[in-house]
């Protein structure tokens, strides 16, 4: 059984950092690519960043980059999304999946196969 377990959300000033975990069990992500997706209030779940350690590929939405990075601990499987700079307009919930995407689809939600539960992230002007 494959688990996505996210944390780290929270609430940060503007200017500030996070860094948002995601630990998986039933699945490893040197086979797996990581994807973070976020959704605000009425919005629809939008692409973040995505990474695949095989084969190589990094991919970020153009208004995160320079401010995240995507990372990870192979030691304990867990995958991690630095946040930095944050912006007002970062607040939503932040969704970590897993999956093996090919490289059309490492930006969309169907390119995944397993997802988390959410963190929240909450950024104060």
């Amino acid at each position: 059984q494959v688990q996505l377990i996210e944390s780290g959300g929270g609430l940060v000033q503007t200017g500030g950092s996070l860094r948002l975990s995601c630990a998986a069990s039933g699945v490893t992500f040197g086979a797996y690519a990581v994807g973070w997706f976020r959704q605000a209030p009425g919005k629809e779940r939008e692409f973040v960043a995505a990474r695949r350690w095989s084969g190589g590929g990094e991919y970020y939405e153009d208004s995160v980059k320079g401010r995240f990075s995507i990372s990870r601990d192979t030691a304990i499987n867990t995958a991690y999304l630095q946040m930095n700079n944050l912006r007002p307009e970062d607040t939503a919930v932040y969704y970590c999946a897993a999956g093996r995407p090919i490289t059309s689809t490492m930006r969309t939600a169907r390119g995944y196969s397993y997802w988390g539960q959410g963190t929240q992230v909450t950024v104060s002007s």
